[in-house]
């Protein structure tokens, strides 16, 4: 319970800090190159337009991202990154563990449960840390229900609930990272809504000849969910990849405990 506990703050820690510093890295982009840019090429397109009547604006990058929701898209994708990176890294750290053999067992060797407290020796050396690790919790759940039960099936059933909880925990996990996803559209949205608003409320301008201000305002309405739209692809891409990774531990986890642990296991009579 306590290395759960442990587990669970520091990933909460991680998160807050890295929604911290996705807002300072994307607003001090935004604040010293963004945003100067994009206004540089607005008032060259506007001294240009002035000047003949016939130019045509064309897009810019810097244009189509210089809004605030589009900056918000982008420290949520920085952000979400981030956690998915975290439990990427801890994956693949629990998935090194399957190269690890922690019984010295051979063909034709058998388990039985008075042979329990010998080979729960290594699984006890470990790390704090590794011992939360899946495959060392589901050996254990196995030897310790073999030993009580002096049943395969039982043993097998211990590996099972381990692996179906594991499991269930990784994907709740996933939750805020699934939360972002639907967040990103919903700004665009947002963004969409302000613009279609703005170019309504300059549809006088537009009535007398001066649709500059109408074109802006439709420009933050298209180009945030544009934008929010791809961005949202991206994390959705990054987001199934994890989850992949994270059921292939779990696949792996119960493989191996089938491989090296319970087809070795034999009740004693």
């Amino acid at each position: 319970m306590t290395n759960t506990t442990d587990r669970t703050a520091n990933e909460m820690f991680f998160q807050i800090v890295a929604l911290l510093l996705s807002i300072i890295i994307i607003h001090t982009i935004y604040v010293t190159v963004i945003r100067p840019n994009a206004e540089n090429i607005i008032n060259k397109h506007a001294e240009m337009a002035a000047a003949c009547e016939q130019y045509e604006v064309p897009r810019s990058f810097f244009v189509v991202i210089k809004d605030l929701e589009q900056e918000s898209c982008f420290i949520l994708m920085l952000w979400s990154l981030s956690i998915m990176g975290y439990k990427t890294r801890s994956a693949i750290r629990e998935k090194s563990m399957l190269n690890d053999r922690f019984f010295n067992l051979h063909e034709g060797s058998k388990i039985l449960p008075q042979d329990v407290n010998q080979l729960t020796r290594p699984l006890d050396t470990l790390s704090k840390e590794k011992t939360f690790y899946l495959l060392p919790r589901a050996l254990k759940a196995a030897l310790s229900r073999f030993e009580v039960t002096n049943s395969v099936q039982f043993a097998s059933e211990a590996i099972d609930g381990v692996c179906e909880a594991e499991n269930d925990r990784l994907d709740s996990e996933l939750s805020m990272i699934r939360y972002i996803t639907w967040a990103i559209p919903s700004i665009g949205f947002i963004g969409t809504v302000r613009g279609i608003g703005a170019a309504l409320g300059q549809a006088h301008e537009a009535m007398q000849g001066d649709i500059a201000g109408v074109t802006s305002s439709l420009g933050v309405a298209f180009n945030s969910t544009f934008i929010a739209l791809l961005i949202s692809m991206v994390v959705m891409f990054f987001m199934h990849q994890l989850q992949l990774m994270q059921e292939r531990l779990v696949l792996d986890s119960h493989s191996y405990c089938e491989n090296n642990l319970l087809r070795f296991m034999k009740a004693s009579e």
